[in-house]
């Protein structure tokens, strides 16, 4: 099961700690729910689910504030298990004593920020579930052309990192060579990233690493990138029919959600930086609602209607 540290939770979002004597080191959150604990305020446990993140907003703190310090003692006691991840006050609104009393003496960590409590959700879950996304790598190159990343897979030594370096030389961007880690944060949707001990290098033959980064440019390079397309790098076969009209797409799988797919043939003189650019335009403006295949077709059938009405 994936699992996020805490610690990489409060550098992102850049959290306060309240409780900084409790060890967070070995502290995972493994769930990309959240929770805002209304109804475990007024004492309803049931279903409570304590491997949540925990969020007191405004009208949490609002309702916490008009508790007697009893009652305050006996919810606090249930609501600040050991097992929560941590709790997390939004709006710079600071926990009671008796709050920091049992959340010491639990091993909660109370964290704080100063952000409105519907964003800093909505910020929190994006981020959430992008890490904790189920996790796939695989061999290729990622890149992002004009919008739309283009995963280029083949076999090693086919051409793919010179591709993605004239890709990079056209004012495209690099998310990453030979390996690219796959998340699936929707049903719909793939995110590909590099693994941070290649990101931002290109391995080319003969030459050895390069830095992108640094020959050219921050605006070179990006962290990550959806997935739209992939183009399968494979050798000419002269036995083999490829698609030379694309009324129907074809797709690969990843984690169990398909992305379109084209097989592209290798032979000398062929530009696979300019054909990847090409596929990635034509992508874009198939989701734009025109189709070249069958604007053809169209075209092809008119065109015959009228040679059998003359």
């Amino acid at each position: 099961m994936a699992t996020v540290a805490l610690q990489n939770l409060i550098e992102k979002m850049k959290l306060v700690n309240l409780t900084p004597d409790i060890d967070i080191s070995n502290r995972k959150i493994g769930s990309p729910e959240i929770n805002r604990p209304a109804l475990q305020l007024t004492g309803f446990f049931e279903h409570y689910e304590k491997t949540r993140v925990e969020i007191i907003g405004f009208v949490e703190y609002s309702y916490m504030e008009g508790m007697e310090d009893d009652r305050k003692e006996e919810i606090y006691a249930h609501l600040l298990n050991e097992e929560v991840p941590c709790i997390i006050f939004c709006r710079d609104l600071d926990p009671d004593d008796i709050f920091m009393k049992h959340a010491i003496e639990n091993g909660v960590p109370v964290l704080k920020t100063s952000r409105s409590t519907s964003d800093f959700m909505a910020e929190i879950i994006r981020w959430l579930n992008t890490e904790l996304a189920p996790c796939v790598s695989i061999h290729g190159v990622l890149v992002d052309v004009d919008g739309e990343g283009v995963l280029i897979t083949g076999e090693s030594g086919i051409g793919k990192s010179e591709a993605a370096l004239e890709l990079i030389k056209r004012g495209h961007r690099l998310i990453s060579d030979d390996v690219v880690e796959i998340r699936k944060v929707s049903d719909d949707s793939l995110v590909g990233s590099a693994p941070d001990i290649t990101k931002h290098f290109i391995e080319l033959r003969g030459i050895g690493i390069v830095d992108v980064k640094a020959l050219f440019g921050a605006q070179s390079v990006k962290d990550s990138e959806q997935i739209s397309l992939v183009i399968k790098l494979e050798d000419w076969d002269k036995d083999k029919e490829y698609d030379r009209l694309g009324l129907e797409e074809e797709y690969t799988e990843y984690l169990g959600t398909k992305v379109v797919c084209h097989s592209i043939p290798i032979r000398p003189g062929r530009n696979l930086a300019i054909i990847c650019e090409t596929a990635a335009i034509n992508y874009r403006q198939k989701k734009m609602g025109y189709n070249a295949a069958q604007e053809l077709y169209k075209r092809v059938q008119e065109n015959l209607m009228r040679k059998r009405e003359e």
